[in-house]
C-alpha cells in the first residue's frame, strides 16, 4: 500500500511529536534528565591530620542566614562535636590554627548554656554503623560576607572534633581534639 505524498509530512510530524512527548514523560518520571542543584555559595573540603578526605561542608545563603549541607566520610560510628572556627587555616596535626569557635557576638559556648551560644556552635554529628555522616545545619541570622560575616579578613574553618559536644561547657563543650578541618572558601575563589 502506498501512502499519498501529501500525507507523508503529516505522519512525520505526528511521529516526531509522539517521540517528544514520550521523552518528556520519561524525564518527568526521573528516567531522563536530572535536576541541577544550585551551586553552593561557599564550601569547605574536610581533611584529617594525614591529609585524607573526610568529607565536605557546603554553605548556601537562604532567607534565614546560612544553610550547611555536610557529608562526613570515614568516621567510626559515634557522636562528634562540630563547629565553625574563627580562622580560615587548617594546619595539621592538631588544627589549632583554626583558632577558637566563630563568636562575633562574644557569647559563651553552648546551645544549652544560658549565656551561649557562639555563632559557630553546631549540633553534634551522629554517625550510624555502616553509614556516611550527613547533616543539614542552620546558622540563623548569619551572613557569608560583609560586616560581621563568616568570611571576614582571616576567613573561617569547619572543624569536626573527636568527642560529642556537651552543648554547655565554655569554651568548647569538652568536644576533644580536632580530627578533621576544612577552610571555608567562597565559590569562585
Amino acid at each position: 500500500m502506498s501512502i499519498p505524498s501529501h500525507v507523508r509530512p503529516l505522519i512525520a510530524m505526528g511521529l516526531t511529536a509522539t517521540a517528544a512527548l514520550a521523552l518528556a514523560g520519561c524525564a518527568s518520571m526521573g528516567g531522563g534528565a536530572t535536576k541541577k542543584l544550585p551551586a553552593a555559595d561557599a564550601s569547605a573540603q574536610l581533611y584529617d591530620a594525614r591529609g585524607a578526605d573526610r568529607g565536605r561542608a557546603d554553605f548556601y545563603r537562604d532567607s534565614d542566614g546560612l544553610r550547611i549541607e555536610l557529608v562526613a566520610r570515614g568516621f567510626a560510628p559515634g557522636t562528634y562535636g562540630m563547629h565553625v572556627h574563627a580562622v580560615g587555616q587548617c594546619t595539621p596535626s592538631d588544627f589549632a590554627s583554626a583558632g577558637p569557635h566563630w563568636n562575633p557576638t562574644g557569647a559563651q559556648h553552648g546551645r544549652d548554656n544560658p549565656l551561649g551560644a557562639h555563632h559557630g556552635d553546631l549540633p553534634n554529628l551522629v554517625v550510624e554503623p555502616g553509614a556516611i555522616g550527613r547533616a543539614t545545619l542552620k546558622l540563623v541570622g548569619t551572613r557569608l560576607a560583609g560586616e560581621g560575616g563568616l568570611l571576614d579578613t582571616d576567613g573561617a574553618a569547619f572543624v569536626i572534633h573527636a568527642q560529642a559536644d556537651d552543648l554547655k561547657t565554655d569554651p568548647s563543650g569538652n568536644s576533644g581534639a580536632r580530627i578533621a578541618c576544612g577552610v571555608i572558601t567562597a565559590s569562585g575563589s
